[in-house]
């Protein structure tokens, strides 16, 4: 189990709900904390071609901020980002095994989005510099060494996701967000869309990155970037009103609205049907969505 990456000092709360403000996606008003939410997983069964959904587990079982989850490659553990009682936002990892929830960071800055790398030796967040400035580093898996800056030069970075050893599509900061992609050893980056969501993932089975693309405040659409021709190109509109998606390992699209999950496949007339209605579970809101490489665990984050 990795070390902690430790500090004797922590920012002043307004750092860190700044921070929160920022990456959670959430309008919080001044003085306000980050909206309480929890991480549940849920068994998924593929039975021929019906998809069954088990019982939610929730897995923090606790008052506060625990966002942002990420499954490790052997699919073991979820990462995810979590802000204790001072306000401070630190990685922990849950093991499906143990049960147990562990601390990765305490530091006096503020790590959110961990994202194993695709070499398997270290993990990526978005960090809150003391300065507030927001730029992608990792951290040793094992614990041995110190973080390091992934991209010196590139900020505001708010959300990223891997798509080579050396290439990530970020979500910059701005007005509007944009998709850029961004190389490691050069530190260039290529600005390709405007007006994005949150959520970034590759697409099963292509050289494409997928993302939410909002041309209008009501018009969003999950559409798809060509790593090798740069061509956007349009999947499937969203759930009105929701942003967060991932995908199964057999193309099938997973997104809540609402206490509800839904399911799309690509290229079908279905469109969005429904899963399972979680609200039996107390969650009355899904927003980020972490499946397991094999596609049988799912770990959402529910309100």
């Amino acid at each position: 189990m990795p070390r902690l990456y430790r500090a004797a000092f922590r920012p002043l709360f307004f750092a860190a709900w700044l921070a929160a403000l920022t990456l959670s996606g959430h309008l919080v008003a001044w003085g306000q904390a980050p909206p309480d939410t929890e991480l549940f997983l849920v068994d998924l069964i593929r039975s021929g071609q019906a998809l069954q959904v088990g019982t939610p587990r929730n897995i923090t079982q606790r008052k506060g901020y625990d966002n942002q989850p990420s499954f490790t490659p052997d699919g073991r553990a979820v990462l995810y980002t979590s802000a204790r009682e001072d306000g401070q936002t630190d990685i922990y990892r849950y093991d499906l095994r143990q049960k147990t929830n562990t601390p990765l960071t305490r530091t006096p800055e503020s790590e959110y989005s961990p994202t194993v790398t695709p070499d398997q030796g270290y993990f990526s967040v978005i960090r809150v510099e003391k300065d507030q400035t927001q730029r992608l580093w990792k951290f040793p898996i094992s614990g041995a060494g110190n973080p390091a800056l992934v991209l010196d030069n590139v900020k505001p970075v708010g959300y990223h996701c891997w798509l080579t050893p050396d290439s990530l599509a970020l979500f910059i900061l701005g007005k509007p967000n944009s998709l850029q992609l961004a190389s490691v050893s050069t530190g260039d980056t290529a600005r390709l869309a405007g007006n994005i969501g949150r959520s970034l993932h590759n697409v099963p089975g292509k050289k494409a990155v997928s993302f939410v693309h909002k041309r209008t405040t009501t018009d969003w659409t999950i559409s798809q970037l060509d790593r090798q021709t740069r061509q956007i190109s349009p999947i499937t509109p969203t759930l009105p009103g929701s942003e967060d998606f991932v995908w199964m390992p057999d193309g099938t699209l997973l997104m809540g609205q609402g206490a509800t999950l839904y399911q799309c496949r690509p290229g079908t007339s279905t469109g969005w049907t429904k899963l399972a209605d979680f609200s039996t579970a107390g969650i009355t809101q899904i927003t980020r969505l972490a499946i397991d490489p094999r596609g049988k665990t799912l770990v959402l984050v529910g309100q």
